[in-house]
């Protein structure tokens, strides 16, 4: 019998509220990512999974899950859910283990605008494929590895890098921040003629109503995994962390890329 797997469109907003998103929700603390520790056991959460390898069912080198001018797929796992980042749309699913053994709910996505094509297509068929996974396995290293194997033989390897959980060490304070289509020139001791981020901070109530907009300022940082497009407005769900040690002309927060919940295309 055939089984059909069922791609759920939800609205971003949406999306992110079923995700504990509305409100400053801290991550469980972990510790900070030491020489020796690289080398132990890793998890899946403990790491971001970058694809680095496809294969079809007769182990032959698959390309279609690869596309050149594009960011690999990265896949995250936290809080029994699965996130896969760098298509149009982020893709999130429910999963679960029991020994090398995993199994995946049907996936959910936010719904924005694309206007490549070649990406779209990639998303229909991760979202199609994602919720055939059957078997994974971990493999420790400096640079940990990941493969999984889905029902109809394609298997993925991935290489993973430490969260920012695991970077930063935790906890996170989760917040929201709207940001301007355009940068704006700012004031920046080592950068002659910087352009900033025009940002503004933005409060949901828990039934997703925005309950305040903060007032314009110019972001003198970057946010880690965020790449702005001049001329689109985004809502972004940030992950803020307390940096130790951080340099004197550094902030002392990390700001780090969770999701984009709105986007759009200034007129």
């Amino acid at each position: 019998m055939k089984h059909s797997h069922h791609l759920h469109i939800v609205s971003a907003l949406a999306l992110a509220a079923f995700m504990g998103a509305c409100t400053s929700a801290p991550s469980q603390p972990q510790a900070p990512m030491t020489s020796a520790a690289q080398h132990q056991a890793p998890d899946l959460a403990s790491h971001d999974w970058n694809l680095t390898a496809a294969f079809d069912a007769q182990g032959r080198p698959d390309a279609r899950w690869l596309l050149a001018g594009h960011a690999p797929l990265q896949l995250h796992f936290e809080d029994q859910r699965i996130s896969v980042r760098h298509l149009c749309n982020q893709l999130s699913a429910g999963f679960g283990t029991q020994g090398n053994d995993i199994q995946l709910t049907a996936p959910m996505s936010t719904k924005r605008a694309c206007a490549d094509r070649a990406l779209m297509e990639l998303e229909d068929r991760v979202g199609q494929l994602l919720p055939t996974m059957k078997r994974h396995q971990l493999h420790a290293g400096s640079t940990p590895r990941l493969q999984l194997w889905f029902a109809d033989g394609t298997r993925w390897d991935l290489t993973g890098q430490p969260t920012p959980q695991t970077q930063y060490g935790g906890p996170a304070e989760r917040i929201f921040l709207e940001v301007a289509p355009q940068r704006q020139a700012c004031s920046h001791g080592l950068i002659p003629n910087h352009q900033c981020l025009r940002v503004r901070e933005i409060r949901y109530a828990d039934n997703g109503v925005k309950s305040h907009v903060g007032e314009w300022q110019p972001f003198y940082g970057e946010i880690e995994g965020y790449q702005h497009e001049p001329g689109v407005r985004n809502v972004l769900r940030i992950n803020r962390f307390k940096r130790a040690n951080a340099p004197a002309d550094a902030s002392s927060y990390a700001y780090v890329l969770d999701m984009v919940v709105e986007s759009e295309r200034a007129k």
